[in-house]
């Protein structure tokens, strides 16, 4: 039994038992001078909506926040005794804790990180520091080529793609309204274009995967009627084609038939109760001219909204066929999401998620030198996705060639996911990644999308404070050279030295696969 119906049960019984027994043995109310006030702060947990954790587990859930209040001792120890990366990922938690709350996300006693360490980044500031103005709207980029009828002005970071399905429709609902508060974005996953998605009227990336889930055949082919119902739809301003994920490239899936009810089937287009499955690879398409036909296709069929591709890069050779296909067919995508091999999911075989998927700054440094060597750049978008969480990690993947970014791991924290790891097993217990009714209630849409928006805001709000400190005006000013990496502990290096740039239209005159090409030759 799940904790709150199990409180619930045990409180009612309790007090019926002592208000029964208390009519011939009075002494027995004295209990309730133990019991009573447990059984109210159980039903106020119930009843406020702020804290998941103290909805869906009543009276216990409070033993995490009271940890929570002790959380900068622990964290200064683990800092001070943990050198395997840990002590960061915990520091960039408590931060989008605090920004969604907003609350304090500064830090008494400097940097928590060892700067002397292998692997420290940081920026070169300007002595000619910008004073920021918050008061205007955070920076946008139009994504659209040529060809496209229908532009969309994006925000800098928007949520990356998260199902429903993996995520519960409350989850999905909260980042919706979150995303319509502060006007940005949220990618659907290749889970289908739900309602859920559109309830709030938050502006929707259409991601289509593999399995072509709310745009397929009966047989599991791409149908083009289908696509454009719902690519037609206003919510929708961008359309992405899935070809790979970081957590698991070149990996399939299956939708076991219990998972398949009949309000699932029917966002995707299935059968309900059926086995559904996602093969590794598509079938609309089997070379780099039929993918960039199939782009063009579904453009036209949404009436000229931006559509590209999301790639994790694996071979290069295959990547740089597309950009050659691009210069001869003269189609092209309108913007490419290049997803780094550390990005997560809620399920993935240990192999593909550890060894599987060329990193982000390696995949999107060698992606924006391949279309800047094949002069196609100036009319695609780069999006940027991989442990995105703060301003900084805007800025450096924007420095390496994204216009913009996605993040999935933040927005899931944001959204009141407290990592424990219960994302495959349906036991998320604050109601994220679970298809739970019991589970699902403790998500509160209207109080989570607030979170949502003002993490967002603020994270947006530190990134434009970091351009000011370079002393550059735009997001676009931000290069390579601005970034800086310790190789050892003598030896530093600028991104621009790590991840050489490459000359405008060079590959138009040389081959690069022919050369061998790495991303820093």
């Amino acid at each position: 039994m799940k904790a709150r119906p199990a409180f619930l049960l045990i409180s009612t019984v309790l007090i019926v038992a002592v208000a029964a027994i208390g009519f011939w043995h009075p002494r027995i109310w004295w209990s309730m001078v133990l019991f009573g006030p447990l059984i109210l702060l159980g039903y106020k947990d119930i009843l406020q909506k702020k804290q998941a954790i103290k909805r869906n587990f009543p009276v216990i859930g409070h033993g995490r926040f009271m940890l929570e209040k002790i959380r900068p001792e622990i964290m200064q120890y683990f800092v001070e005794t943990d050198t395997a990366g840990r002590p960061f990922n915990r520091i960039l938690r408590s931060m989008v804790y605090q920004r969604a709350k907003k609350v304090t996300d500064t830090t008494p006693f400097g940097t928590q990180l060892d700067v002397y360490q292998s692997g420290y980044e940081w920026m070169d500031h300007s002595m000619y520091a910008h004073k920021i103005d918050h008061s205007g709207p955070h920076p946008r980029v139009l994504v659209g080529g040529p060809d496209c009828k229908k532009p969309y002005s994006a925000s800098i970071m928007n949520a990356s793609a998260m199902s429903y399905g993996s995520l519960s429709r409350n989850a999905v609902m909260a980042i919706n309204k979150g995303a319509k508060m502060d006007n940005f974005a949220q990618n659907t996953g290749e889970g289908g274009l739900s309602q859920y998605h559109l309830k709030y009227g938050g502006d929707i990336i259409w991601q289509i995967g593999t399995g072509y889930f709310g745009a397929r055949n009966k047989d599991g082919t791409f149908s083009e009627t289908e696509y454009a119902k719902r690519a037609t739809i206003e919510n929708v301003k961008m359309i992405e084609l899935k070809i790979s994920q970081g957590a698991k490239p070149g990996h399939g899936g299956i939708l076991p038939a219990a998972k398949n009810t009949p309000e699932i089937a029917e966002i995707r287009g299935v059968e309900p109760y059926t086995e559904v499955q996602s093969p590794p690879a598509h079938t609309a398409f089997s070379n780099p001219t039929e993918l960039l036909q199939l782009i063009k296709k579904m453009r036209d069929l949404s009436g000229g909204k931006p559509v590209g591709f999301k790639i994790c890069i694996g071979r290069e050779s295959e990547f740089i066929e597309i950009c050659k296909a691009m210069v001869t067919t003269g189609i092209k995508p309108d913007f490419i999401t290049i997803d780094g091999g550390e990005g997560g999911t809620g399920a993935a075989p240990v192999e593909f998620s550890n060894y599987i998927g060329r990193p982000l700054r390696d995949g999107l440094s060698f992606a924006y030198n391949a279309l800047v060597g094949y002069d196609l750049k100036k009319d695609i978008k780069l999006i940027g996705s991989g442990k995105i969480v703060n301003g900084f990690h805007i800025a450096r993947t924007l420095a390496l060639g994204a216009d913009m970014c996605n993040s999935a791991r933040a927005m899931m924290l944001a959204v009141g996911c407290i990592q424990a790891l219960q994302c495959n097993n349906n036991t998320c217990p604050v109601g994220v990644a679970t298809q739970d009714e019991t589970l699902m209630k403790g998500l509160d849409v209207e109080s989570k999308s607030k979170r949502i928006a003002n993490f967002h805001h603020a994270t947006l709000n530190s990134f434009v404070e970091l351009i000011g400190a370079l002393g550059i005006s735009s997001p676009s000013e931000i290069t390579r050279a601005h970034i800086n990496r310790r190789i050892s502990i003598n030896n530093v290096k600028r991104y621009d030295e790590l991840y050489p740039y490459v000359r405008r239209g060079a590959y138009l005159e040389k081959d690069p696969v022919a050369v061998s090409y790495t991303i820093n030759a």
